[in-house]
């Protein structure tokens, strides 16, 4: 194998070498934090230009969504989900496949889980129940990547296109199953049954942040050990960077594109699963996170670094949550105050 051989996706290179520790630590919060301060720049600029102070606005964005304890555990719960879904655009990014369906295997997912849970839960003791869910919503979202993956494996058709178009078809078959077949019969609202509070995901001790936000950091440093120190990452490497030359090296190209979209899809799902299990316990019609675009920002700032996508992942959490009024100041934008 050539020198260049292992160079993956858009220039990205594999860490497959034996760098130092600290200096993979450090290129990783260099690649995650640097990007966050010069958006930070960028934004004071606009905020200056339209006549806004900008170190009170952000004071108030990083008061309400981190240095308050309820900002604070919001922003790490919100994290959970996000850093699932970042886990599994890596594993597909790397591998040069775009997977851009992964808000319909989110609520493929979302609707399986909170479709089956409460019967899941009260049939199964405990942590059982928990998994056997999480393993679903993993299956569902992997299997949401089946029709893409082939299509892409045997027939070179461009994923963008068809994970997009199976993107539609998921948002609108899951809400036909929540307002179909597990639409709740105790409520007018469409939407599923709630999986009672004590069944859902525990929470850390002290506070209301559910594990999730754990695995979801283990689930972060396996895809980066992953990328980095295996023989699976160091192909998935190569067919991003070049499929003849993975084809030339003897790499099954259509299985592993089939398994890269699989793996992928498999943790929007569990993102999907956790976020269903962790905070809301049920799924109402319609709703849609779309957490989807905006990892993909986050992700290719990363630079495809899996450790990096923590801090940027947490930067959008204490913004997205910070920049939610409470909700007496939400109430005064529908009525005079």
């Amino acid at each position: 194998m050539t020198e260049n051989a292992g160079t993956s996706v858009l220039g990205f290179e594999p860490q497959i070498g034996t760098p130092s520790r600290w200096s993979g630590w450090r290129g990783s919060l260099l690649q995650g934090v640097g990007p966050i301060l010069l958006g930070l720049l960028a934004g004071g600029v606009l905020l200056l230009i339209v006549g806004r102070n900008p170190l009170t606005f952000y004071g108030t964005i990083v008061n309400r969504g981190l240095l308050s304890p309820s900002g604070v555990q919001d922003s790490l719960t919100r994290m959970a989900p996000l850093l699932f879904m970042a886990a599994g655009l890596i594993v597909a990014f790397r591998a040069n496949i775009w997977n851009i369906g992964g808000d319909g295997q989110f609520l493929m997912a979302a609707a399986v889980v909170s479709g089956f849970g409460p019967q899941i839960t009260g049939a199964f003791p405990g942590g059982l129940g928990l998994a056997i869910l999480c393993g679903m919503a993993a299956a569902a979202g992997g299997l949401w990547t089946i029709v893409p993956a082939m299509l892409r494996a045997y027939y070179g058709l461009n994923e963008i296109i068809t994970s997009l178009m199976m993107t539609f078809v998921g948002v609108n078959l899951a809400n036909l199953l929540i307002k179909g077949p597990f639409r709740s019969q105790a409520t007018n609202v469409p939407q599923t049954d709630v999986i009672p509070k004590d069944d859902l995901l525990p929470v850390i001790p002290g506070t209301r942040i559910h594990v999730g936000i754990l695995f979801a950091l283990v689930a972060i440093a396996m895809v980066h050990y992953v990328m980095t120190r295996t023989s699976f990452g160091l192909r998935l490497n190569v067919l991003g960077a070049n499929p003849r030359a993975a084809i030339h090296v003897g790499i099954d190209v259509r299985r592993l594109t089939i398994v890269a979209f699989m793996i992928s899809g498999a943790f929007i799902g569990l993102a999907a699963g956790i976020e269903i299990l962790g905070v809301w316990g049920y799924v109402r019609a319609d709703w849609n996170p779309n957490f989807g675009l905006t990892l993909f920002a986050l992700v290719f700032l990363a630079r495809l670094n899996a450790l990096a996508t923590v801090p940027l992942v947490g930067f959008y959490a204490v913004i997205s949550m910070g920049a939610t009024p409470p909700p007496e100041k939400q109430a005064c934008l529908t009525i005079s105050c």
